[in-house]
């Protein structure tokens, strides 16, 4: 597939590596820097390669939404139409400080970014891993057992597109159902990162609380 990844912190740098060492053409847009974009396509190896975000966008069977929530509005006009477009969320909905969500219980931030672009296809997926994991579980993706990791949609071409991402970073996909239960992994997902980024040993801790939920 061809995967438009938006946003170039942890998480899309190293989805994006996993998805074009996985054989995917792969796009990375949006920093603030056009080297540091270079040098993950670098990295990354295969078809991997720089761009914007409306090149990203341009011609993508799949989107990988992984900017932080204050900048949505920003990533979502630099890529333009998105009508018809797969967009596979794992930015959570935090504040400023990243203290707390801003989008909780009566909605979600994945059910937000649906209004925002409401002929697009949005997909939850990959926000209740933590980042420091995912080169772990894509290196041990030929193993007998694989860890779980929870995806919700309402579209249910959107969601294979997600599935098969999701298997080939190595997760074991699980239809958590419509898009509406981002509302109860969304918080699931910040427990997760506090477990991640608190305590000397947070993020194997948080990947085993993921793995046997």
């Amino acid at each position: 597939m061809r995967v438009g990844i938006l946003g170039s912190g942890l998480m899309g740098g190293k989805l994006g590596t996993i998805f074009a060492r996985a054989g995917h053409d792969v796009v990375f847009s949006y920093a603030h820097h056009k080297d540091k974009l270079e040098r993950l396509a670098r990295d990354a190896g295969g078809k991997a390669r720089a761009g914007t975000p409306a090149e990203a966008a341009q011609d993508a069977d799949a989107l990988l939404l992984a900017v932080h929530w204050s900048r949505i509005d920003d990533v979502l006009k630099q890529a333009g139409d998105l009508s018809g477009k797969v967009i596979v969320s794992c930015s959570l909905p935090m504040n400023e400080d990243d203290t707390g969500l801003v989008i909780a219980h009566t909605s979600s931030g994945a059910e937000d970014l649906a209004k925002r672009v409401p002929k697009a296809r949005v997909v939850s997926a990959f926000n209740t891993v933590p980042s420091e994991v995912l080169f772990e579980v894509f290196k041990a993706r030929s193993g007998a057992t694989r860890p779980s990791l929870v995806y919700c949609g309402d579209d249910q071409g959107a969601k294979d597109v997600a599935v098969a991402l999701i298997r080939d970073a190595g997760f074991d996909p699980i239809d958590a159902g419509p898009l509406r239960i981002a509302r109860y992994t969304e918080p699931f997902a910040l427990l997760v990162a506090q477990l991640a980024y608190e305590g000397d040993e947070g993020p194997e801790l948080a990947y085993r609380f993921e793995r046997h939920a």
